[in-house]
């Protein structure tokens, strides 16, 4: 049941031809769903526009989706805006699934040219659409890995959004991954150590599992942060570690690094500057110790001097949707100025 007597407003779904995601190695298709949610009485014309980036294991219909015992994202714009709450946006959920599960949301020759899509492809057919967003009137939210994808969408295009939130973005690498490099390596060794066969007995299984999830998203950020250039190598995945005894392999796990926000923040802090409003927050209770580089990111702006929003609430990863009736009127606000 909505939680709202507002009017709700609508879902339009329209479909993205992409060139940047041609020849991707996965072999994921290049058409994409991207549904635009329009406030009850507005056709999109002059509204700012906000971009939803979904974590790992999700893509953007589930958040327009129905959902058990509380509000999908739209009935929660429904709610915010019929109470006063949230200024009128519209708001664009892109698919962005891959066959690893999900995505970073950013260039790789192995899951697809994914910033392109989203700056050059799916930007200009949502506005085109509704003759909403334009320069200044642009942000991008997520959690997660969608967080993650905020945070660098931020740091690396400025000139394209005005406003970013990152709910308990992925930062702090490692605190986050080099713990779980031991687990990926255990299932890959019930496989001969290898990642294709693995991802086959995957793909062939009728029923998932936690651990399963682990490794694929570990293959996903691989495949973001670290490609095999090799077109010999199976899908050009890699990790940066030895198979046989977990040791880091300096060079692999250093291009993991280039991409871990907070280090991205000591060289990009100006970009985050030129916004218009950027907020950031994390769980003190964040079970995949997202929190300390997420504090890495704020004391960095901090001694920069740059104005940013920062929360830290106490909860965990999951299940913290609640946080967008925060960090979405705070980004509305300062876009539709």
């Amino acid at each position: 049941m909505r939680k709202t007597t507002h009017p709700a407003g609508t879902i339009h779904r329209l479909t993205v031809e992409s060139a940047a995601l041609a020849g991707n190695r996965l072999g994921d298709p290049t058409t994409r769903i991207v549904d635009v949610y329009i406030p009850h009485g507005h056709d999109g014309k002059d509204l700012p526009l906000l971009v939803d980036l979904v974590g790992y294991t999700s893509g953007g219909p589930a958040h327009t989706a129905w959902k058990s015992f509380t509000e999908n994202v739209p009935e929660r714009l429904d709610r915010l805006i019929g109470d006063g709450k949230l200024a009128p946006v519209a708001v664009a959920f892109p698919d962005c699934y891959s066959r690893l599960g999900g995505n970073q949301y950013v260039n790789s020759p192995i899951l697809g040219n994914y910033e392109d899509f989203l700056v050059a492809e799916m930007l200009p057919a949502v506005e085109s659409r509704f003759g909403c967003g334009g320069t200044g009137r642009r942000g991008v939210f997520g959690k997660s890995s969608g967080g993650f994808g905020a945070l660098v969408h931020a740091m690396r295009y400025p000139e394209v959004w005005s406003a970013a939130a990152s709910h308990s973005g992925d930062a702090g690498f490692e605190n986050l991954y080099l713990g779980e490099f031991p687990a990926t390596l255990r299932a890959l060794a019930k496989y001969d150590n290898s990642i294709e066969k693995w991802l086959t007995a995957f793909e062939a299984k009728p029923k998932l599992d936690g651990k399963d999830t682990l490794v694929l998203m570990m293959l996903g950020q691989a495949a973001s942060f670290d490609p095999d250039p090799d077109p010999s190598s199976f899908l050009g995945l890699r990790l940066p570690v030895t198979l046989d005894t977990c040791e880091i392999i300096a060079e692999r796990w250093a291009n993991w690094l280039k991409w871990d926000p907070a280090r991205m923040v000591q060289t990009h802090a100006g970009a985050i500057g030129k916004l218009k409003s950027f907020y950031l927050e994390c769980g003190t209770e964040d079970q995949y110790n997202i929190l300390y580089g997420t504090r890495r990111i704020h004391r960095t702006l901090d001694e920069a001097r740059i104005a940013h929003h920062y929360e830290e609430f106490p909860d965990n990863h999951s299940g913290v949707d609640y946080r967008m009736d925060i960090s979405l009127p705070y980004l509305a606000e300062a876009l539709s100025r």
